[in-house]
């Protein structure tokens, strides 16, 4: 009988235990290369663990199973995860991006991409008449983050798919925020899917991690080529933990949306906050496209104060909540995106999309809900001047 929920492919999905000894968990092999029985004669596939590990296969597996994929692959970090995925385009290429991406994707397109002659534009992805108009010959991809980092706004998954495959186009999306529990980019028409498994999919703040699922063969045996080229694989060890953090995945998420609905309408309420980004609020815009592509909202906030109030101070003042880099752990983080994860965009780009110096990025993790409140209530109060 097969077992197709997604809660129970959580626990039981890629390569469940090891047949070898009867443990219920994949071990570890950590090891850099395997023996092999004669010329040519490998050991059930295994050659070098750059090229592949039973342990780094087991998280593969996984991965494309929870997206629907035809194939995972696990990497380095999400950079190299992002990395990988360029690298399938050739000089005079071009590539869309989402306005608010990630600041690290877009350094890596404008800083090392731009001198092999791969080129890029900052579109706004939901507003999709305008959007078919950029797809000219020379573009071969679109990279989208929906919710995007760190305005949390919403592209139509599906609508782009469309248009950017009349264009012959692929659709990338990186879904870090929403993690296949609460959204299946491939399911909704994208080609391939990124993940920073240091995020959700970890959930812990123990390790750095990426992920890339694919939709067909062909995509698979490229990416395969280029990370057993370029070699930015994921360790052994940290696969493991990526493996065992996923299990949990469900119902961890299910925690942080609770309290991360729970922050964003008594944030939406406050008459000092000026404005709130949250898909899972009504007022949000793009709220009804998101509905219809995710399961929920998911676990970040993104909110301004109003005048009269100091980010610094705020900062300063949190107790509970810690300012750091990073997301999507059990413990609740905030950060400052003009000078932390967006730093790489340069002001004036920044000011442009909506990033100003004042916008606030929280990762709702799964404390008890009343005590978040309390820090955020009394940091608020603090940073008045």
């Amino acid at each position: 009988m097969s077992y197709t929920a997604f809660d129970t492919l959580l626990i039981h999905g890629g390569t469940d235990g090891d047949k070898h000894t009867g443990s219920v968990t994949v071990p570890i092999y950590q090891t850099s290369t395997f023996q092999q029985d004669g010329l040519g004669e490998l050991r059930e596939g295994w050659e070098y663990s750059r090229t592949g590990n039973p342990t780094r296969a087991a998280l593969e597996n996984l991965i494309a199973q929870l997206e629907g994929g035809e194939a995972g692959f696990a990497f380095a970090s999400g950079m190299a995860a992002i990395t990988a995925v360029l690298n399938l385009f050739r000089s005079g290429d071009k590539i869309l991006l989402s306005s608010n991406v990630y600041g690290g994707t877009f350094r890596v397109l404008d800083k090392v991409f731009s001198n092999f002659g791969l080129s890029y534009s900052l579109e706004d992805t939901g507003k999709l008449a305008e959007l078919e108009e950029k797809f000219t010959p020379e573009v071969k991809a679109i990279i989208i983050e929906s919710p995007a980092n760190p305005l949390l706004s919403i592209t139509d998954i599906r609508a782009v798919s469309e248009i950017a495959h009349r264009h012959g186009a692929l659709v990338i999306v990186d879904n870090t925020f929403m993690t296949p529990y609460l959204q299946k980019p491939l399911a909704l028409g994208a080609d391939i899917v990124v993940h920073s498994a240091t995020k959700y999919l970890g959930g812990h703040s123990d390790l750095v991690a990426g992920l890339v699922v694919t939709k067909t063969k062909e995509q698979a045996e490229q990416v395969a080529f280029i990370q057993n080229s370029t070699g930015a694989v994921l360790g052994p060890q940290d696969a493991f933990l990526l493996i065992r953090g996923t299990k949990t995945l469900g119902v961890r998420l299910d925690r942080h949306v609770e309290n991360a609905k729970y922050l964003a309408e008594w944030l939406e309420g406050s008459t000092e906050v000026k404005k709130v980004y949250y898909p899972g609020l009504t007022s949000h815009e793009g709220f009804e496209v998101h509905q219809l592509q995710a399961k929920n909202g998911g676990a970040m906030i993104s909110f301004e104060l109003t005048e009269g109030h100091d980010v610094g101070r705020f900062f300063k003042a949190l107790g509970l909540i810690a300012l750091a880099e990073s997301l999507g752990g059990v413990e609740s983080l905030v950060c400052h995106p003009a000078t932390m994860t967006h730093a790489a965009i340069p002001k004036d780009t920044r000011e442009k999309i909506g990033i100003t110096d004042n916008l606030i990025r929280l990762s709702v993790g799964i404390e008890d809900k009343g005590n978040l409140l309390q820090d955020l209530n009394q940091a608020i109060e603090a940073s008045r001047v």
